[in-house]
């Protein structure tokens, strides 16, 4: 049975030490999808605790509710600003930008990318796309053109400001190439419901192609960013193998199998010490634009580590066919 699968609990082994490593981040304002659970919730913990003003960008559901409860709850001095915003659907990110501007107007530090869905069913979006597509990436791809305009103000007021996304080791999945059809209008129609993680199901094929735009999309952010001399970075991380919640859903969807599932978490780590590469993105002063972030480029637990984007995905290739397709999906074009 699906529902038989319940996650691991891992004790951090590196979190805490990180943690203790990076700067103050008093005065700065980072906006965080996907803040509920896993990695986003960790993210966000830290960043208070920090000193940080947070903006949490969930989809409206009573585990925003309560998850903005804990936080508050944990950092008793935190300040946090829910905003509604639904990754599937484009209305819905363009409708939050008013409240988002509003909150952050003296500039956003740091905009992390970090909401995902993970091996769902071939269906699509009221917006017509594939629904891991647009969750992982378009949308996101669309946050970040609205937001741009405060990450300049803030990278003008205080040096830099940071556009972080969130990828992983699937990105290595579908022949390390990113194909323009799973950037189309062409949700549940992108090879049905095939669930094999290791013989690449269909579901693992689109779920590998988010993740791999994900990091295209990091090539082509600080290709163009570093052209026009903007103080604006960015960087991508990937967590390794790390428990979260996005697992459970997973098997709940018929992703994953329970069975499968529980052996093969049995090699993770724990949601913290997936979230390293996260905060070294979003806090540490060493990590540079143009950077990916976790624990070697294909390791599943560990240190995060720093590395040069790779280039699979960062190439004119590779960057032109992102860059195009995500403009054509939002119907706007992203000049920088």
């Amino acid at each position: 049975m699906t529902s038989a699968y319940k996650k691991p609990d891992f004790d951090s082994k590196h979190f805490e030490n990180l943690f203790n490593s990076l700067p103050s981040m008093e005065g700065k304002t980072v906006a965080i999808t996907g803040t509920t659970s896993g990695m986003g919730y960790i993210a966000a913990e830290a960043c208070a605790k920090l000193g940080a003003k947070l903006i949490l960008l969930n989809r409206p559901s009573e585990r925003s509710i309560e998850s903005l409860n804990r936080l508050r709850t944990e950092c008793s001095n935190g300040e946090f600003h829910k905003v509604d915003c639904d990754l599937q659907s484009f209305a819905s990110v363009r409708s939050s930008i008013d409240q988002i501007n509003n909150i952050c107007s003296g500039g956003l530090d740091v905009l992390c990318n970090n909401a995902g869905i993970m091996a769902f069913k071939d269906i699509a979006t009221n917006d017509g796309y594939d629904i891991q597509m647009q969750t992982n990436h378009l949308s996101h791809f669309l946050l970040t053109k609205l937001l741009m305009e405060k990450l300049e103000k803030a990278a003008d007021k205080n040096g830099e400001a940071r556009i972080v996304n969130h990828s992983s080791i699937a990105r290595f999945q579908s022949g390390k190439k990113l194909k323009s059809k799973y950037l189309e209008k062409r949700g549940g129609d992108l090879g049905g419901n095939g669930a094999s993680m290791i013989f690449g199901g269909a579901r693992w094929q689109r779920y590998g192609q988010t993740k791999l735009a994900n990091a295209a999309f990091t090539a082509c952010l600080h290709d163009k960013l570093k052209k026009s001399k903007s103080n604006v970075k960015a960087m991508v991380a990937h967590p390794g193998l790390a428990e979260s919640d996005l697992q459970s859903s997973t098997v709940k969807d018929g992703g994953m199998g329970s069975f499968f599932t529980k052996y093969l978490m049995k090699l993770g780590q724990s949601e913290k010490d997936g979230a390293l590469g996260l905060m070294r993105c979003i806090a540490d002063p060493k990590i540079n634009s143009g950077m990916i972030v976790g624990p070697g480029l294909k390791g599943m637990k560990g240190k995060a580590k720093a590395f040069p984007l790779e280039s699979f995905y960062d190439n004119s290739e590779t960057r032109s066919l992102l860059w195009s397709k995500s403009c054509e999906a939002i119907s706007e074009d992203f000049i920088i």
